[in-house]
């Protein structure tokens, strides 16, 4: 690590390493990198200045890492036959991909893989690589395929604070570093401990010296009015029937009115919104209700959302979900939301009670689910009976289609994932967080969108295409069911090479016919052997590499809700014939020749190969 700047304003500019994977020409010898480590306590990555970039036309690359306290991966894929289908300047997926980096993580890991060995592009793209980088040092071109082999250090920004107190705590402290006419500005919870110091409005310098911030002293008033100094600002007092318009006196008008409203009525029509939601709540209630947004509130977070615990004055609990940046970019998935959730009405649908409108940043309020998540249940030491994890799933998938068929427009979910199906008072299973939900106009099948999605959960073809279709949200069931199989998590990164990807595993012991050395061994007394083998079946099918070759979410349902009533059986006789478990990772396209299953054991032998940022003290 090279550091070039330090800036008071809390940032710290280096040059940092990126990952590379190459091969010659002979598509034997391999090049990567022998890793680095960048190990800095203090210090996190800016998410505001920075993104994760992925570079190479047979490319695909993880970005890892700690997310509020748990195993966190994305990542994005990059493919292109050859270089004319190229667009400089552009980065979605066509020889360069890019995916911002989610507020709070830490332990930061990334890798380049390739797919094929860089077989059908290598004259053109020989390596792929992977980096962090300063958004504003970078614009893809076709060039970067082969210059940045050359290139051994890419401009990455890093955040730092000072202490470990927040400003309330820090002030009554001899070694308070805030100087005079500044304020202390407390860090984001989610970006670590600390506090940072500006000057106040009006007033210039360094805020970290005694005296460091100095009067500005500008008089920028023009006609029509006079300049008051004051400490550290001025004022421009105004002639009758003028007022302060930033640094000029402009004829009165009518004031403007800027609130999310006003964009909503942009975007749907404010009455559509107000006829849709249950309620329109006031940003005092909503404070109240979580007295004023207090952190032990907190129920849940992701990347772009807060959800807090709060209590209505009728004393029900509802579950607010609050957006952590104001950005013009989510208005439309909070239309999305909101329009979406007001049309549905089904009984394993999280309800939504209503929403804020008052101010920019979006706020939706739900009710409130008691008993956690379905990855929380399938994964703490309580042994949970199949009858309970067969009910929950035929619950869960019974709300998909719906979503599907009776909404105004079809609601593609996108982020179907156990931590996403909550269990209500009664073990109800409720689907919610529909964030990332893609509305599908009726006359069409498919949407070609930005990819987004869970790393484990993701769908393969939509990963490789952009074409999202209710198919998608089939496959990411597929990996439920076999996490309620097996107990295994999606993804395990200290599991042996052949158990890290739990949907590899688990196809390839089909296809070995050794289904019921998998399962979770519990699930296999309860006298349901037929029951646990027909929902591998289903499984199977869900997880075809191929939307097309896979069921409706509407024949999972039909098919999970038959073997609910099904009678009970040992398990005698109930092996896997090996004709019906043909391995279904292995790539059906001559173009693409992408075996999923080597390729995830390429990806796990050479991890060692990979940056770790340890940004948490290697705690």
């Amino acid at each position: 690590m090279i550091v070039t700047n330090i800036s008071i304003k809390g940032e710290i500019d280096i040059l940092m390493f990126k990952s590379r994977d190459c091969y010659d020409d002979s598509v034997e010898f391999r090049e990567s990198n022998n890793g680095s480590i960048l190990s800095v306590r203090r210090l996190t990555v800016s998410v505001t200045k920075n993104k994760f970039v992925a570079v190479g036309c047979d490319t695909y690359a993880y970005l890892n890492g700690k997310l509020n306290g748990s195993e966190f991966s994305t990542g994005c894929l990059s493919r292109c036959k050859n270089i004319q289908n190229i667009v400089d300047g552009n980065c979605s997926g066509i020889g360069c991909c890019q995916i911002p980096i989610p507020e709070g993580l830490k332990r930061v890991s990334f890798k380049a893989y390739n797919f094929n060995r860089y077989e059908d592009v290598w004259d053109f793209s020989p390596c792929s690589y992977a980096f962090i980088i300063q958004e504003d040092k970078f614009k893809f071109s076709s060039d970067n395929l082969t210059s940045l082999r050359n290139t051994r250090r890419l401009p990455m920004v890093l955040d730092w604070a000072v202490g470990n107190e927040r400003c309330e705590a820090a002030q009554n402290k001899e070694n308070y570093l805030c100087g005079a006419n500044s304020i202390c500005i407390d860090l984001n919870p989610n970006s670590g401990p600390g506090y940072r110091c500006n000057c106040k409005n009006g007033y210039e310098g360094n805020p970290y010296l005694k005296d460091g911030c100095q009067d500005e002293k500008n008089n920028t008033c023009k006609s029509n009015g006079k300049c008051v100094n004051v400490p550290g600002s001025f004022h421009c007092v105004c002639i009758e029937g003028y007022h302060l318009d930033t640094e000029a006196c402009v004829a009165d008008q009518p004031a403007r009115k800027s609130s999310l409203a006003i964009n909503l009525a942009i975007g749907v029509g404010i009455g559509l919104i107000v006829m849709l939601a249950s309620r329109i709540f006031t940003t005092e209630e909503l404070k109240k209700a979580t007295n004023n947004y207090d952190e032990t509130l907190i129920i849940g977070q992701g990347g772009f959302d807060t959800v807090f615990k709060g209590f209505l004055p009728d004393n029900r609990i509802v579950a607010i979900k609050k957006s952590k940046i104001v950005d013009e970019n989510q208005i439309e998935q909070f239309i999305n939301e909101v329009v979406a959730l007001s049309q549905i009405n089904h009984r394993n649908v999280v309800k939504l009670l209503g929403c804020c409108l008052e101010n920019p940043i979006p706020l939706l309020v739900y009710e409130f689910i008691p008993n956690g998540t379905l990855f929380e249940y399938i994964h703490n030491e309580n042994k949970v009976s199949w009858e309970i994890r067969l009910r929950i799933a035929t619950e869960s998938v019974k709300a998909l289609p719906y979503l599907y068929s009776v909404a105004f427009t079809p609601i593609i979910h996108r982020g179907v994932k156990p931590s996403n199906i909550l269990l209500d008072s009664s073990y109800t299973a409720k689907v919610s967080d529909f964030g990332a939900l893609r509305l599908i106009p009726l006359d069409q099948t498919e949407l070609a969108t930005m990819v987004r999605g869970t790393i484990g959960y993701l769908d393969l073809e939509y990963l490789q295409t952009s074409q999202l279709t209710d198919k998608s949200d089939v496959y990411s069931f597929g990996v439920i069911l076999v996490e309620l199989l097996t107990g295994r998590k999606a993804l395990s990164f200290d599991k042996l090479e052949m158990e890290r990807s739990l949907v590899t595993y688990f196809l390839l012991s089909l296809k070995e016919n050794r289904l019921y050395e998998v399962l979770e061994k519990h699930i296999t007394n309860e006298g349901n052997a037929k029951q646990l083998k027909e929902v591998a079946n289903i499984a199977k099918k869900c997880l075809k590499l191929k939307g097309e070759d896979r069921p409706t979410m509407k024949e999972v349902a039909t098919e999970l809700e038959g073997l609910r009533r099904m009678e009970k059986h040992s398990w005698v006789n109930a092996d896997f014939n090996s004709e019906e478990t043909e391995h279904l990772l292995v790539g059906t396209s001559n173009s693409s020749k992408y075996d999923v299953r080597n390729n995830s054991i390429d990806i796990y032998d050479s991890i060692k190969d990979h940056i770790i940022l340890d940004f948490d003290g290697g705690g």
